[in-house]
């Protein structure tokens, strides 16, 4: 039995407009402003950090201290004290994350103890369950990009991967990598 002419282009039609209707919604993120919501609370921080980045330098330093995630503007903000130290000195200072609802992207600020001043907003989200974030700075003078990457391997241990480009992202060097692990209350 066959099925009349217009009926096939309806058939047609439909196979066609739902894959397509599939894929724009998959293209659209949903709300993300809770994005940061698995990171609440206080964290042990162990940090490599890379002393002189993009001199071609290879030498590293390991500091240890906390990290403390507060939530802000019923989630759609929070704020990160960071307070870490080792042989190589203390590093204190707090991040400043702000959800833009209208671009469903977070940005993410951060200003040292010791120089008093936000740093160039990186910007970005999650996608499937990795934070990728990206901006401009300067460094020794010199205009670079900045990528922060977050992953989680389990609820309970985070790795947060700062990398710079002089070379407008054609490569990539890290300085900066911090494991978290949650402390639990009492």
């Amino acid at each position: 039995m066959h099925a009349p002419a217009g009926l096939h282009r309806l058939l047609l039609a439909s196979a066609i407009s739902i894959p397509a209707a599939a894929q724009a919604a998959a293209a659209t993120p949903l709300d993300a402003s809770h994005d940061f919501d698995f990171e609440f609370g206080t964290w042990k921080t162990h940090v490599t950090r890379r002393l002189r980045p993009l001199t071609g330098s290879d030498q590293w330093v390991d500091l240890d201290g906390t990290s403390v995630v507060r939530k802000l503007l019923d989630g759609r903000a929070n704020t990160v004290e960071l307070d870490i130290s080792g042989p190589s000195g203390r590093i204190a200072g707090v991040a400043m994350r702000l959800y833009d609802a209208s671009a469903r992207q977070w940005s993410i600020h951060y200003a040292s103890r010791d120089a008093g001043q936000l740093t160039p907003p990186l910007f970005g989200r999650f996608k499937d369950g990795r934070g990728e974030f990206h901006g401009q700075d300067t460094l020794a003078g010199r205009s670079i990009l900045v990528r922060f990457m977050i992953t989680c391997a389990t609820p309970d241990t985070c790795r947060f991967e700062q990398s710079y480009s002089d070379d407008d992202g054609q490569h990539w060097e890290t300085n900066w990598i911090a494991t978290d692990t949650r402390m639990r209350e009492g």
